[in-house]
């Protein structure tokens, strides 16, 4: 529905923003609480980018709130600045900048440290509001006689000071924080926050800067954040010094879990349940300090019992409806069945592996396009690879074989630059790669597939592919934040064309998490190939599949080898010597031979170390 409607959620939304004052009385909201409702419902969409879709948890967000809140109010309150939206403006910049000096040192760290990381920076900025720069804030008074909001046209001022005037005000930049926040969740970045979210080293491993990536939504977070610091300020009429404090941070994220994450309109949800509640403990039941503890308790209920919070029960429900309607106008004769043939994948391999070949050949290149010379990789004491020589040819098909414990996976993260090298030297198309990064090899054309699937499994086949080009269609970064996904020129038709090379066309709507296994490591293969690479590296392709499954990805890899340069790890050694024009193999971390398949089964050696000395296995 909303691929065909795009504008459907900004009309609802519209449409509910409308109503909202003349319904909600009914339930018991009082006008202030509404407004405060819009004011932390704006504060948590930012937060919701920066949590719910990119997986980020930071408790400094009182830090940005308290910091554009003062900015502004001390602008119209200090100086001769009257136009409101002119401070609060200025002051979500101001919050902003903070936000991007914070973002810099916080995520140098990620996980539970990051989030330490933002607790302590919220301390640091609540100290230094009651302290060193109480004489700009207020300190314990914070700052009073912030103006109610108005709109100067240039003959005429609109004055917003009455409870529903500034209904009308926060109403209509919650609307524009909801649009924007709308776009860039459509955008190839939002698809990327996600990425980061569900698997950030994957995301990175196709060629995606995600640390900048990162930084992006922190300071975007921190935007909206101190815009809605501002309007609070012109709210209650003075900036209150406890936006700098640690609840406020909290609350935000409660709130946001009680909405439900990920959905936007979540904390909008979550802040009108809170503060419904809160003032009905108060004002109703008369708690008095002990609303807390049970407001607190409704908090562990909600989270226990609604998992996906209020946004996520509000689905499921619409879901179990409409699946009982379906069910109900099913009812009556059965049709006969339909026979649905899945077709082999040979036939959509012959559709589309000239061109593949064709985009892939890079132009008829000869000589050698991998070099690795002298590569030792130590952990301490332990040596995983010792001062191995490497190189592959423009168009080889090469495969790695050895035993468990042999080194060949360090091996690959150190072709791919996922680790560096203790010591030695990588050249790939005759640049020096060994002290890049992942993402930086990725963009020239080096990549691999994983031995255990790095998949992105809340997201659809299509968005997976759609990640995986993204690299070699924007770069690794790009903030490109209001342009759509179909706006990306050449993404679909790259999409298609990798999906029909892995036999996954009709699987691109299908969640990951919903595929059977062998059509996760063809995706898998898939990612990989959607990068473009010149050079493709695949660490057990075939691992854990059945002799069906193996058959039909050994002709997957014979279409996909042509035109192109592949290294291949594999514990299948019919498949591999099928497949490969060279071995190498590795023993204890080193090279301990090399050759044809053919020779490589003969070999004394081989079959020493890899059988154990049972010669003939692998005649």
């Amino acid at each position: 529905m909303l691929r065909q409607r795009p504008l459907l959620v900004e009309i609802l939304t519209a449409v509910a923003l409308i109503a909202a004052p003349f319904v909600l009385p009914y339930l018991g909201f009082t006008p202030t609480t509404i407004n405060r409702i819009l004011i932390w419902g704006l504060l948590g969409i930012g937060f919701d980018l920066l949590f719910g879709y990119t997986g980020l948890l930071s408790f400094g967000q009182s830090a940005f709130f308290g910091t554009g809140g003062m900015f502004a109010a001390y602008l119209l309150t200090q100086t001769s600045l009257e136009n409101t939206i002119v401070a609060v403006i200025l002051g979500a910049i101001v919050a902003g900048v903070v936000g991007y000096l914070v973002g810099l040192i916080a995520l140098r760290r990620t996980g539970i440290y990051f989030a330490m990381i933002t607790v302590a920076i919220a301390e640091v900025f609540f100290f230094v509001e009651f302290n060193p720069l109480s004489e700009y804030t207020g300190g314990e008074n914070g700052l009073p006689g912030v103006p109610a909001p108005n709109l100067e046209l240039g003959f005429t001022t609109i004055q917003f000071d009455s409870n529903w005037s500034m209904y009308v005000f926060f109403a209509f930049w919650y609307f524009v924080g909801l649009v924007i926040a709308l776009r860039i969740v459509r955008s190839p970045v939002g698809l990327l926050l996600r990425a980061i979210r569900d698997n950030p080293l994957r995301a990175e491993a196709l060629g995606h800067n995600i640390h900048g990536y990162k930084l992006a939504v922190f300071v975007i977070a921190a935007v909206y954040t101190g815009f809605a610091g501002g309007l609070l300020g012109m709210l209650q009429g003075f900036m209150p010094p406890d936006a700098f404090m640690f609840d406020t941070s909290g609350e935000i994220v409660m709130q946001t879990a009680i909405g439900g994450a990920g959905t936007l309109f979540g904390p909008l949800l979550g802040a009108a349940a809170w503060l419904y509640l809160s003032d009905f403990f108060q004002t109703t039941l008369h708690l008095g300090a002990t609303w807390k503890l049970v407001l607190g308790i409704v908090f562990v209920l909600l989270v226990c019992f609604l998992r996906r919070g209020l946004v996520g029960a509000i689905v499921d429900l619409y879901r179990l409806a409409t699946r009982r309607k379906d069910g109900a106008e099913k009812t009556g004769p059965t049709p006969a069945p339909v026979s649905v043939v899945s077709p082999s994948p040979a036939p959509v391999m012959a559709r589309t592996v000239a061109a593949a070949a064709e985009r892939n050949s890079g132009g008829g290149k000869s000589g050698q396009i991998l070099q690795a010379t002298g590569l030792t990789k130590r952990y301490g004491g332990v040596i995983a690879n010792s001062d191995i020589d490497f190189t592959v040819d423009h168009g080889e098909m090469r495969g790695i074989i050895g035993p468990n414990g042999a080194g060949k996976s360090t091996f690959f993260k150190m072709l791919t630059c996922e680790v560096p090298p203790t010591s030695g030297k990588i050249v790939f198309e005759g640049r020096d790669i060994t002290s890049m990064g992942v993402n930086e090899v990725c963009q020239l054309g080096l990549t691999k597939s994983y031995q255990i699937n790095q998949l992105f499994e809340r997201l659809t086949v299509r968005e997976n592919l759609a990640i995986a080009a993204l690299g070699e269609l924007r770069g690794k970064f790009k903030l490109d934040l209001f342009r759509s996904l179909s706006g990306v020129p050449g993404l679909d038709e790259q999409v298609n064309r990798t999906a029909s090379l892995v036999n996954l066309t009709a699987r691109l709507h299908t969640p990951v998490s919903e595929l059977a296994y062998g059509e996760k490591r063809r995706l898998e293969v898939g990612l990989a190939l959607a990068t473009s690479p010149s050079l493709l590296l695949l660490d057990e392709p075939l691992a854990g599949m059945s002799p069906q499954e193996r058959v039909e990805t050994v002709a997957l890899l014979k279409s996909i080898a042509r035109g192109r340069t592949m290294i291949i790890i594999d514990h299948d050694m019919d498949s591999l010597f099928e497949l490969v024009e060279k071995v190498t193999v590795l023993q204890e971390g080193s090279v301990l031979v090399e050759g044809t398949p053919d020779e490589i089964k003969t070999n004394a050696k081989v079959q020493e170390a890899y059988l154990g000395g049972v010669h003939g296995e692998m005649a």
